[in-house]
């Protein structure tokens, strides 16, 4: 005797608003390895950040890897 399994496919639905966030934290993220100078920091430091290059300093290593050329 053989036996027969049904197999169920149910359909996850995502929420439009987790694919939005996601979006948006990947767009940050991209910005601030690839292409922030001093920017973020130049709101609380001013001018200082853009000498400073905190999260340049930070991600230099991540940037290179990724593609992104900084000098």
């Amino acid at each position: 005797m053989s036996q027969s399994k049904g197999i169920t496919i149910t359909e996850s639905k995502i929420p439009i608003f987790a694919i939005a966030l996601l979006a948006v934290i990947f767009v940050l993220g991209v910005f601030v390895v690839g292409f922030d100078q001093g920017h973020i920091f130049s709101i609380v430091l001013g001018e200082q950040a853009y000498e400073d290059l905190y999260i340049h300093e930070l991600t230099h290593d991540m940037r290179h890897a990724a593609g992104f050329p900084c000098h």
